[in-house]
């Protein structure tokens, strides 16, 4: 976990400012329909003014630019000072402003433009959490407590925006599938006749791992206007700047339906790849995973690094009484077995491979309550798990399953086999089979199919690495041939030897020939899966930043 302690400022306050010439191609795309009024939520050092000032046909245009930050409101003020547009900034905090105007029935403006904060919720004063929550509550949307500043401020601004009117902004790429963005994408797809996401495949910002996109909505002029969907439309380097914007709006399909509704990881697909899955929902032999299994998250201790500890710790203090074999992170499974082997060797190399579980109820022991003391000198009883449950050294729900599952995975995620029943941690997921062959499950797991569903339904963050939350795992298709068989010996060693790609190619030729798909269709999904997983892992580029 994150603390707010550990982050810079310029985090904390998402001060990561948008390079001029993409905030020039935004200009220019608002500037066609020959806007009159302009707003800019969160202006910050003020490089839209210069680029409304560079941009022809904005002579004249009244702009409205608002920063909370004085002295990043100083900067966009002497940004302003002899441009050719009539430029006002206000030192004012953009929801509050948003929320009064919205309330009274303000005027509308006909382009909104600029590069909103990326700020965690945890991080928000508490009277900007208020307003974000309040943002959501006028606007009839559901709000989650995961938001991200950058959300409530994308909501106001369209919500700011004229019937007909034009939203660019520079936003972050989780836009496209992480779950707390689920309101906006739904609002964005009731509201505007069409949407286009410009997805580069490097960063555009240096010193952050946060993937950005451009967002281009158009807003209905009325509720009887045709909603289009969502197109996105994939670039390399800056190469599309040279292209008239309008060209690139009017370029993707557009998606409706389940892609608008819901993720919209859909739209990243070919028509022909998204024929093909919809095809094999259909199939007699491919299930969602919620059909063959529960999935339960792994134990919550509170305090894993006290919890789980390595045999020396449970030597130190004569724990073995109460040290169960435990597992929670990849390096502790490389493959998909775990057995007393890797568990030995997992101990041989110092990991915590140990659970301490004191059951559930006080302990007479001495030895154990010199444990308890030492982690009650450490506050560990002050922490909120560990303080809401009596006594605070008695973990709950603690109990194993015959399979496991690693929350994070870097290429593919994959079902571990428990052969010797190792509790997980919080870090893993506990899955229960429904009268099916465990092992018939792990072995099916890893083919093209699943692992691009996974890159469909989870999410990522900085860096690239794919998360799934049980809501997720339960959507991801599965294949299952009654009539195969798996060796998890032999894949077992393959995943530990081969490339990701080399790997499910040769799972493949097994999982989904029984489906009966042919190589054709089988690449077509491995390409699929490689584009994604590449989309994911995205590289820095030399994008210049301000």
């Amino acid at each position: 976990m994150n603390f707010k302690i550990n982050e810079s400022e310029q985090k904390l306050r998402g001060g990561y400012y948008t390079p001029l010439d993409l905030a020039v191609f935004l200009t220019k795309w608002v500037r066609n329909i020959n806007p009159r009024t302009v707003l800019e939520p969160s202006c910050g050092d003020g490089v839209f003014f210069e680029a409304i000032d560079k941009v022809n046909g904005m002579k004249g245009v009244s702009v409205l630019g608002l920063e909370i930050n004085e002295n990043e409101a100083q900067k966009a003020q002497l940004r302003a000072k002899g441009t050719s547009a009539n430029i006002e900034v206000q030192t004012e905090d953009f929801l509050k402003w948003s929320l009064d105007n919205i309330r009274n029935n303000k005027s509308l403006y006909d382009a909104v433009v600029g590069n909103p904060p990326f700020i965690r919720y945890q991080y928000l004063p508490k009277e900007f959490q208020q307003r974000s929550e309040e943002i959501f509550n006028e606007l009839n949307l559901p709000f989650t407590k995961h938001t991200n500043a950058w959300v409530p401020f994308v909501l106001a601004s369209l919500a700011m925006l004229r019937p007909g009117g034009r939203l660019a902004m520079v936003v972050p790429a989780e836009i496209i599938h992480i779950i707390h963005a689920q309101s906006l994408r739904t609002y964005l797809g009731k509201e505007c006749k069409r949407l286009v996401i410009v997805d580069p495949e490097e960063l555009w910002f240096k010193d952050t791992l946060q993937g950005a996109v451009l967002l281009l909505a158009e807003k209905r002029n009325n509720t009887y206007e045709n909603a289009e969907g969502v197109g996105i439309y994939p670039v390399k380097q800056k190469e599309f700047l040279d292209i008239d914007p309008d060209i690139i709006f009017s370029s993707p399909k557009s998606l409706n339906g389940r892609t608008v509704a819901g993720k919209w990881t859909y739209a990243l697909l070919d028509h022909s790849t998204r024929n093909l899955i919809d095809s094999l929902i259909d199939h007699p032999d491919v299930y969602h995973f919620n059909d063959v299994a529960d999935v339960d998250v792994g134990i919550v201790t509170g305090a894993n690094d006290y919890f789980l500890v390595s045999d020396e710790t449970v030597q130190e203090y004569n724990l073995s009484k109460w040290a169960h074999p435990m597992f929670g992170r990849s390096e502790h499974c490389p493959g998909i077995i775990y057995d007393e082997q890797q568990h030995q060797e997992n101990k041989k190399n110092g990991k915590p491979t140990n659970f301490i579980w004191f059951s559930n109820k006080p302990t007479d022991s001495a030895i154990a309550k010199k444990y308890i003391h030492y982690g009650e000198e450490q506050g560990l009883h002050l922490r909120y798990k560990c303080s809401v449950r009596s006594p605070w050294y008695s973990v709950p729900s603690v109990y194993a399953t015959e399979i496991g599952m690693l929350k994070r995975s870097h290429d593919i995620p994959r079902l571990i086999f428990n052969k010797i029943g190792a509790f997980t941690t919080d870090t893993a997921y506990r899955i229960r089979v429904h009268n099916r062959s465990s092992r018939q499950l792990v072995g099916s797991f890893l083919n093209s199919l699943t692992a691009l569903s996974a890159e469909l339904e989870g999410r990522h963050y900085g860096g690239g690495v794919l998360e799934l939350v049980p809501s997720e795992i339960e959507k991801l298709l599965i294949p299952l041939s009654k009539k195969l068989t798996v060796n998890l010996a032999n894949l077992d060693t393959a995943i530990k030897t081969l490339p990701a790609r080399e790997l499910l190619a040769k799972q493949d030729s097994t999982i989904l020939n029984a489906l009966g798909l042919n190589l054709s269709d089988q690449n077509q999904l491995l390409n699929n899966w490689q584009k994604l997983h590449d989309r994911r892992q995205r590289t820095s580029s030399d994008a210049e930043t301000n």
